[in-house]
């Protein structure tokens, strides 16, 4: 176990560079090493508010919120992180859904990791109805699987050119953290985990002393467009792992 905090506090470290809480991956990780199944989406969602609750303060505390960008993605996921949250799904289904998660999260970021240096100055108004519904879809899906839906997000907000990177990071970072508590207490309606997840305490601390790590190498150390592809790498390589493990 001492292996997979070391992983844990890895995965912490890259996303929290790039603004996200790092779910798809903790959930993937905890497949692979045998996790019972249904404190699954519990860890990864704990993780995720702890990761991304230091990126939020730091941007929010930089001036980077924009709040009119946030608002209708959060209208749109917050309901439906919880409803995805309430609903079961054998582990199967889960591990079929994970692996699509992950590889196209991996792909998007890979085809969208230039944009974090994006210097461009003319930005794109969004249909209110367009952010609320993107908004969510993004949260039934996080809700259902145990995931911020940030690794989702940021792509899309990033091709329609929604607005400034310093903008977009704070408002997937938020997102995340605001789409995770929902989708906590909708897994909360199915089981009584909480005994069983602090039995995994270790990876709690792990996550949280990586995301430290990490939002100091965005702010001080690494350009975020380089954090940016060596995460995508690393999903691409945990989702490959994984299908492996599924389908072979």
């Amino acid at each position: 176990m001492i292996f997979l905090a070391i992983l844990f506090l890895v995965t912490s470290i890259l996303y929290a560079s790039v603004g996200f809480g790092g779910g798809s991956t903790y959930l993937a990780l905890l497949l692979i090493w045998g996790v019972p199944y249904f404190i699954f989406p519990i860890i990864a969602l704990s993780c995720n508010i702890i990761v991304v609750s230091g990126n939020c303060y730091n941007y929010i505390r930089a001036g980077n919120l924009n709040f009119k960008l946030l608002i209708p993605y959060l209208i749109g996921s917050i309901p439906f992180a919880y409803i995805g949250g309430t609903i079961s799904i054998e582990k199967s289904l889960f591990e079929i859904l994970l692996f699509f998660v992950l590889s196209s999260a991996g792909i998007l970021l890979l085809l969208n990791f230039e944009s974090y240096n994006d210097k461009a100055e003319s930005y794109k108004k969004i249909p209110l109805f367009f952010s609320i519904s993107i908004g969510g879809l993004i949260g039934f899906i996080s809700g259902v699987i145990g995931i911020g839906g940030g690794i989702f997000l940021s792509p899309i907000l990033f091709l329609i050119r929604a607005g400034k990177p310093k903008h977009i990071v704070t408002a997937v970072s938020l997102f995340i953290l605001i789409n995770s508590i929902s989708g906590i207490v909708g897994q909360l309606t199915k089981h009584s985990v909480l005994s069983e997840v602090m039995h995994y305490w270790y990876l709690l601390f792990a996550v949280l002393i990586g995301g430290q790590i990490g939002n100091f190498l965005n702010l001080k150390i690494f350009s975020t467009r380089i954090l940016a592809l060596v995460t995508a790498i690393l999903v691409i390589f945990v989702a490959t792992r994984m299908g492996l493990k599924i389908f072979f």
